[in-house]
Parts: C-alpha cells; sequence; structure tokens
C-alpha cells in the first residue's frame, strides 16, 4: 500500500546562497533571512550546531533550497511545532515538496490553502510555543529531509522551472502549483524532530552562561497571503535521509553563551612616515 504523507509543492524562485550563511547538508541547504532588513542572518558553528541571531520584532524566513536532482520532503518545525498543522513536531507529519534543485521560502505558521501567519522573532513568553503550552524546545529550526521512493521504470520529461515573480516580495510567496497531500496512515513509529529528547543532552544544548536578554521564540504573526494546493509524495524510507538543526536566539545571549566572539576594537595602523608632506623641495636660506 502506498505511504503518502500531508505536503506542499513549492514553486522555484531564482538565487544563489552565500556560503558563509548556510546550513549545508547533502539534500539541502537552509539559510534564515530577516525579512525586515532582508539580510541573510550568518551562520555560526559551536559546539556541533548552527547558531543564527535574530532580533526581537523581525519578521523571518526560513529559506530551503533542494540541492538534489529529485523531489524532496522537507518536514519542518520551530520551536519542536509542525509549521504546516501546528502538532507537536514528528518527523511523520506533513511538509513541504521541493522538485529539483528548487528553493522556497517559508514565511509563517500555514492557517489555510491561501495564507499562514507570519513567523516573527519575540520573547520566549510570547511565543507560539510557549503560548500553546509547549516552552520545552523554544528557539529550535528543524528541517527533516525524506527521498521520494522510485516509481516503477516510468520515465517523465523534466520541466521547466518556473521562476516567474508575482511581487516584488515574491520570494517569501507560494506559486498556484503548491499542494498538498494525504496524511501517512499505515506505519505506528513515531520519529521524534530535531529538538526531541532521544538525542543526547550533549547534543541537545550548547554550555549555558548568564544570558543577559530575554531568549527569543518565534510569534504568530500577522497573516499573509500563501497560495498552496494538492500533491502527492511516497517516502523512499519512514525515517529521514538527513536533519538539519539551526538554533537560535538574540545577539546578546549568543554572546553570552560563547557562541559569537565579542569584535575586536580597530587598533591604529602604524605610518612608517609620519611626518612626510605632499611638496617639492624648498630654497635654501638667503645668501648675503
Amino acid at each position: 500500500m502506498k505511504k503518502l504523507v500531508l505536503a506542499l509543492a513549492v514553486a522555484v524562485v531564482a538565487g544563489g546562497f552565500s556560503a558563509q550563511a548556510l546550513a549545508v547538508g547533502r539534500l539541502a541547504d537552509v539559510t534564515v533571512t530577516d525579512r525586515s532588513t532582508g539580510a541573510t542572518l550568518p551562520v555560526h558553528y559551536h559546539l556541533g550546531e548552527y547558531w543564527v541571531a535574530g532580533a526581537a520584532g523581525a519578521k523571518y524566513a526560513i529559506d530551503i533550497r533542494n540541492a538534489s536532482g529529485r523531489r524532496v520532503l522537507a518536514v519542518t518545525s520551530v520551536d519542536g511545532v509542525n509549521v504546516v498543522s501546528g502538532e507537536t513536531a514528528s518527523t511523520q507529519q506533513s511538509g513541504y515538496v521541493f522538485s529539483a534543485w528548487q528553493r522556497y521560502g517559508i514565511t509563517g505558521w500555514r492557517k489555510s490553502n491561501t495564507d499562514v501567519a507570519a513567523f516573527e522573532f519575540t520573547a520566549s513568553p510570547n511565543s507560539y510555543a510557549e503560548r500553546t503550552g509547549r516552552p520545552r524546545d523554544v528557539g529550535v529550526i528543524g528541517v527533516a529531509l525524506f527521498k521520494e521512493r522510485e516509481r516503477e521504470r516510468v520515465q517523465l520529461q523534466p520541466s521547466e522551472p518556473d521562476y516567474s515573480q508575482n511581487s516584488q516580495h515574491s520570494r517569501y510567496k507560494r506559486a498556484e502549483s503548491a499542494g498538498l497531500d494525504s496524511a501517512d496512515k499505515e506505519t505506528g513509529a513515531r520519529f521524534e524532530s530535531a529538538s526531541s529528547t532521544n538525542e543526547p543532552a550533549s547534543k541537545r544544548a550548547a554550555p549555558q552562561a548568564a544570558q543577559s536578554a530575554p531568549k527569543l521564540g518565534t510569534g504568530h504573526g500577522e497573516r499573509e497571503n500563501s497560495y498552496v494546493s494538492n500533491t502527492e509524495f511516497e517516502r523512499a524510507s519512514n525515517t529521514p535521509a538527513e536533519v538539519i538543526r539551526i538554533r537560535y536566539d538574540s545577539y546578546a545571549n549568543l554572546l553570552a553563551m560563547g557562541v559569537v566572539q565579542p569584535p575586536r576594537p580597530a587598533l591604529p595602523k602604524p605610518n612608517p612616515f609620519p611626518d612626510s608632506t605632499i611638496g617639492f623641495v624648498p630654497d635654501p636660506p638667503l645668501w648675503r
């Protein structure tokens, strides 16, 4: 029997990533973009984990690029909550389907086939996860990637990527080709999200120093248009082929935890000819 998952097919958006801003995986690359400024948040690698520094009040997007030549399913969670269904995240839940080499910006909690509630950095008590009684995993973004089961000897002509843009913010808009399909009901196995308690404690948290600002979480922001429709995706396996995890907090807290280093003051550069002036040889003193 086919095993299907609730999934959103996504459209291609052109553009490249900066290598220093990527959480790099085998199947996909992930970046976090501050939509208030348009800046890609730098990724800091610390004690085996990726970190980004967010700013309270800023809207953000999770940009995912399929780095493979096949369709993949990206089950995505924020603060331990599935971004499509709002359930406490499991890798067996709904997600976004990417065609080969496609890129997509997930901008919010999906509310329907036509809109989302924007992701917005906020103090942890105001986060969607805490407000719904799930504070444990605030501060983490997870992307679980699944390969698609190959179909039997069916050769399909590759379609041309759709690079059409419907607005100046089209990177964060969904095209009409996006879609949903039915949930996987067959398997009884439960696979927790990237923030699972099944992971060793050493991987779950960096050393905690005194934080100088409230911990950041992700709020349930204003509604925005975002259009999707239904598609089918049959997983090649029940377990993810790869999980990419990015932790986030304010810059002040990352500084306090040692994730980022304080900027070094600029040292004055010594001048080898401090008394030099531009000119010519002066005349000698007058002769008597």
